[in-house]
């Protein structure tokens, strides 16, 4: 069981250079794709930081909508080809990350986005045990950020948003 678990990381690790050589040949928004796979890696270990902030950046509001919308069908195409519980789970927090942290305009292109991306009920990685576990868990976030998504579809209010800006005003005065 080892050796199998072993050889799926190095199957995996294999999988992202090769996904990274291809998007430095082919790809006309090369930093992006490259930051999106070395940000959703197989590694089991969070998102660097950097790669958030590159990703955070091509989706800004500064970019072209084209840029976002690439953007997003990029992370619905990596959702939706992965069979992997890390890379899921890694694309579901990019997603998020972008919708706390990010411009707007990521939301919005992401509501006007034709497929759910993160429609993630038949996800499955069958792996292993706790792989399994996980997958559950994956499909449980991914269901949040889609019913997140919705309720700002419908109110127009993003309750999170205004949580986060009151936690960064610190204490009030008494």
């Amino acid at each position: 069981m080892a050796s199998m678990q072993s050889w799926r990381k190095a199957y995996g690790a294999i999988k992202d250079t090769t996904t990274v050589s291809l998007a430095n040949i082919n790809s006309d928004f090369k930093d992006l794709d490259v930051a999106i796979v070395k940000a959703t890696n197989h590694v089991e270990c969070p998102p660097k930081e950097r790669h958030l902030r590159k990703i955070a950046a091509a989706t800004s509001i500064a970019r072209p909508r084209a840029d976002i919308a690439y953007c997003i069908h990029a992370l619905s195409r990596r959702l939706s080809k992965t069979r992997n519980w890390i890379v899921a789970l890694k694309t579901l927090v990019v997603v998020h990350r972008l919708l706390r942290e990010g411009d707007p305009t990521f939301r919005e292109e992401l509501l006007n986005f034709t497929q759910r991306i993160l429609q993630l009920s038949n996800f499955k990685d069958d792996s292993s045990p706790i792989a399994w576990d996980c997958s559950a868990w994956v499909r449980t976030y991914g269901q949040f950020l889609e019913e997140r998504l919705e309720c700002f579809r419908i109110l127009k209010y993003d309750v999170e948003a205004e949580r986060l800006s009151k936690q960064g005003q610190g204490p009030e005065k008494v």
